[in-house]
């Protein structure tokens, strides 16, 4: 039996991190619900090492004594954050449509970012001397934006108090194995949900098993995003997952402030990743990283308010939906209210639409109803400024090929009418009008001898096609923390078929030594649908 539980341990462990789920989840399934309408979160990593500009806590990992000894004894003697002030923020993020926050209370270093009696390593201990998680959740949640808490079970200053080599992902480090570690986070996390009111969400950046019973425990209406559902970092699943899921993505490369070797996303960049989130399914969490003295980097509250013009707009297509029959024609995507046959169709400037200009969109999905009525976001549908003898209503009509839009763009959203982010079409009482093809990533076996791997998919449903194209697609994660998927896929094996049913392909010119990553996929006439990701066994 014992040996049973250590191999199902061995695999568990091998999973990447946001598929790490303990069984037995506490999660209420209506609290679920409620967290899948916010849709929008924003994640807060600040931490004493912010003041070099340095990846946060990792730098521990494998530094010498002389290095570990100046950030345990140093670093702390000049954190002082006297531009600090979370109402900027939290005022900030209430004009970005921001739902709720998550802020890193203890990051891996062990360093605690609130007044706890647990240890000397925090923000207690340094010349600012304020409790920062207090106030940051205060502010946030006086704007209506709704609390949560990020914690680490990894303590990097417990491991070099004890004598441990500092690591992670290995089971010498691990709570489980520590009983003193162990029983300085769950006195850590006692602290947190009980101290500071209601919290509603808490993300375990490690090894949940007991931490996530006792906030359960303690809060039994709070959720257990990582720790209890899956939350893809860096990168949205090619295919909506089943349930509530969090996407984890940094404005830049760095989750902390990095002054330099910084390579930020454009604010339109991020409207689409939240855009390609909402219409599968998953809630965004949108990281900011805090300069040492407390305020934002100019770059990160331009995108912000980037963000927040949009929203202004058309958040309506982003609160309170679900996933369409597909994600997307195209560059147009789809959410869809979550109890009504509205469907919003989000229309990405590929071409740029130009202000007053008409544009037609055959929608293959979307059937209309005698009902049916469209609108675009934020206008009027009256209204082209300057332009009175112009009617810019939108239309609609069914035809053979599919439900034909025309709308035209008339808000004047900047001075120069160069507005590049996505359009909204308000589509009310439609029905869906097709029946996507199903399709799964099965197993794989490799072969050190050819070097070649042997990918299996199956396709579920032809989606009423006669003739599909599938294949694969892969990419090397070697050397990527556990949960981070930013290297682009590459094109693998591919082949058509007539009918449902399981097929395998072959990828050659793989490195024995490798870690790699596989999915299948299946090419539509309207778009390309996927199957989920999966390791492939190189041994």
């Amino acid at each position: 039996m014992i040996r049973a539980a250590l191999v199902v341990f061995a695999l568990w462990s091998a999973l990447p991190a946001q598929e790490r789920i303990p069984p037995g989840s506490l999660n209420k399934a209506e609290r679920l619900e409620w967290f899948r309408d916010l849709g929008f979160g924003m994640f807060i990593h600040w931490s004493v090492d912010s003041q070099t500009g340095v990846v946060i806590s990792h730098s521990l990992a494998g530094a010498d004594e002389a290095y570990a000894n100046r950030f345990f004894n140093e670093l702390p003697k000049t954190f002082n954050p006297r531009k600090f002030y979370p109402q900027d923020w939290a005022a900030l993020a209430k004009l970005a449509g921001v739902r709720y926050v998550v802020f890193t209370t203890k990051h891996h270093s062990g360093f605690t970012m609130w007044d706890t009696r647990t240890n000397d390593f925090g923000v207690m201990h340094t010349p600012f001397k304020r409790d920062i998680t207090r106030e940051i959740l205060t502010a946030f949640s006086e704007q209506g934006i709704r609390p949560g808490v990020y914690f680490s079970p990894d303590d990097f200053w417990w491991l070099w108090k004890n004598g441990i080599d500092i690591q992670r992902n290995i089971p010498a480090v691990q709570p489980r194995n520590n009983p003193g570690l162990m029983k300085l986070d769950l006195a850590q996390v006692e602290e947190l949900m009980t101290g500071y009111g209601p919290i509603d969400f808490v993300f375990f950046d490690g090894e949940p098993q007991q931490l996530r019973d006792l906030a359960w425990k303690l809060q039994p209406d709070t959720i257990v995003t990582r720790g209890a559902i899956q939350t893809p970092e860096l990168y949205v699943p090619g295919v909506p997952l089943e349930g509530p899921w969090e996407a984890n993505f940094t404005m830049g490369t760095a989750w902390q402030y990095q002054p330099q070797n910084e390579n930020y996303k454009t604010g339109g960049k991020v409207i689409d990743i939240l855009v390609e989130t909402r219409a599968k399914g998953g809630n965004l969490l949108l990281n900011i990283g805090p300069k040492p003295d407390g305020e934002l980097p100019i770059e990160q509250e331009e995108r912000l308010r980037e963000v927040a013009l949009w929203m202004q707009v058309n958040q309506e297509c982003i609160y309170g939906v679900r996933p369409w029959v597909i994600t997307n024609e195209q560059n147009i995507w789809f959410t869809k209210a979550k109890n009504e046959d509205t469907l919003y169709a989000i229309v990405k400037q590929e071409p740029r639409w130009v202000r007053g200009e008409w544009r037609e969109f055959v929608l293959k999905s979307v059937t209309a109803t005698p009902g049916s009525k469209v609108s675009v976001l934020g206008q009027n549908g009256r209204v082209l400024e300057y332009r009175p003898e112009v009617n810019p209503a939108p239309s609609l009509r069914q035809q053979a090929d599919g439900l034909h839009v025309r709308a035209m763009f008339t808000h004047r959203l900047q001075d120069n009418s160069r507005w590049p982010n996505p359009i909204v079409l308000k589509l009310t009482n439609v029905k869906a009008a097709l029946v996507p093809p199903k399709i799964e990533t099965s197993g794989a076996k490799f072969d050190p001898a050819t070097r070649a791997a042997t990918l299996s998919g199956n396709l579920l449903d032809m989606g009423r096609t006669a003739k599909l194209e599938v294949g694969f697609e892969y990419r090397s994660i070697v050397g990527l923390d556990a949960s981070d998927r930013s290297i682009p896929w590459q094109s693998g094996p591919s082949t058509t078929v007539s009918a449902t049913g399981a097929f395998s392909l072959a990828l050659p010119d793989l490195n024995p030594g490798g870690v790699y990553e596989y999915r299948a996929w299946v090419k539509h006439p309207l778009l390309t649908i996927y199957g989920a990701e999966k390791r492939l066994p190189m041994r």
